[in-house]
């Protein structure tokens, strides 16, 4: 038995049963991958696969309850690393993240900014992935940390911390007739063609749940991923927009306005997470303090289970 052939069963799980991409993704051959794992199903005596003919179908039992020490034994390996590396490479390695593009563009910069002067040995790497794509990152250990409104609350692998809490702010193009009414409702606002995120992404659920629990089905004319795009869309006169407030400065977007509708939408809680049991490098938490002060070492360890 060799580390080789546990990477290989991790990745076909993975990778869904397809020898092709577990190849790539371990940059060996195909017939290598075959070969490694008769090699392992023999010397344990136990077909670890559903067959049929050649292809993989799935996890046998033994294979599903191999699969569970597997991981263990690989994220175990990655942590004698990592406590290693803190002692001899210290101020030196990669922190990768991944998060939407909402909390790359206006959350992030200043703290990775001051992150940066702190440790100026350390390389980033930002993912701007969807919320389903964060999770998966995570749980392969691809990440060091995830950000997101979406996907990481209640994830039993992961520790979550809630990074900050946010309401939808509704923007128009200058003289709107909107823009005259002193918190309008969401009766008004449905009047007029909306413009906001995409399903599932900066809260989109929160938005449709006001309009649903009011009996209102809002006209969405437009989605994006990106408030950028929203609010270009918005100032064309294609609708009004539904973004997250942060996304707004009224000294950069003089061609709109912010309404004042303060609670029209429920709170959103945009999270940080990190994967259960995993050692990580001594510059992650002090990238997570530089997020929010009361994330001290003690309280994110003890979170993680270290």
């Amino acid at each position: 038995m060799n580390f080789q052939q546990l990477r290989i069963v991790r990745e076909t799980v993975r990778h869904n049963f397809n020898l092709t991409d577990v190849s790539n993704a371990l940059f060996t051959s195909q017939s290598g991958v075959s070969k490694h794992i008769k090699d392992l199903e023999e010397e344990l005596g136990v077909d670890l696969y559903i067959r049929k003919g050649k292809r993989l179908l799935g996890l046998t039992e033994p294979g599903k309850e191999l699969v569970k020490a597997v991981e263990r034994i690989l994220q175990e390996t990655a942590n004698l690393k990592s406590i290693a590396d803190n002692y001899t490479s210290q101020g030196v390695g990669e922190l990768a993240i991944a998060t939407t593009h909402t909390q790359a563009r206006y959350s992030l910069p200043s703290i990775i900014s001051e992150f940066r002067k702190l440790y100026p040995g350390v390389h980033l790497k930002l993912y701007q992935s969807s919320p389903e794509e964060i999770v998966q990152l995570l749980r392969r250990g691809e990440v060091d940390v995830g950000i997101a409104t979406e996907g990481l609350e209640g994830v039993a692998e992961f520790a979550a911390f809630p990074f900050y809490s946010w309401r939808h702010a509704v923007v128009v193009p200058k003289g709107h007739p909107l823009g005259q009414t002193q918190s309008p409702g969401l009766a008004q606002i449905s009047q007029y063609p909306i413009i906001t995120y995409h399903e599932g992404f900066t809260g989109r659920s929160k938005i449709e749940k006001a309009f649903s629990e009011v009996g209102i089905v809002p006209d969405i004319v437009m989605s994006a991923l990106d408030a950028d795009v929203i609010k270009s869309y918005v100032e064309l006169g294609l609708g009004i927009g539904i973004i997250a407030p942060m996304a707004f400065d009224p000294d950069r977007d003089i061609g709109l306005k912010a309404l004042d509708t303060p609670e029209l939408f429920e709170e959103n809680v945009t999270w940080l997470a990190l994967r259960r049991g995993r050692v990580v490098r001594d510059y992650v938490y002090d990238f997570l303090r530089l997020c929010k002060g009361e994330f001290t070492r003690n309280v994110v360890k003890n979170e993680i289970g270290l």
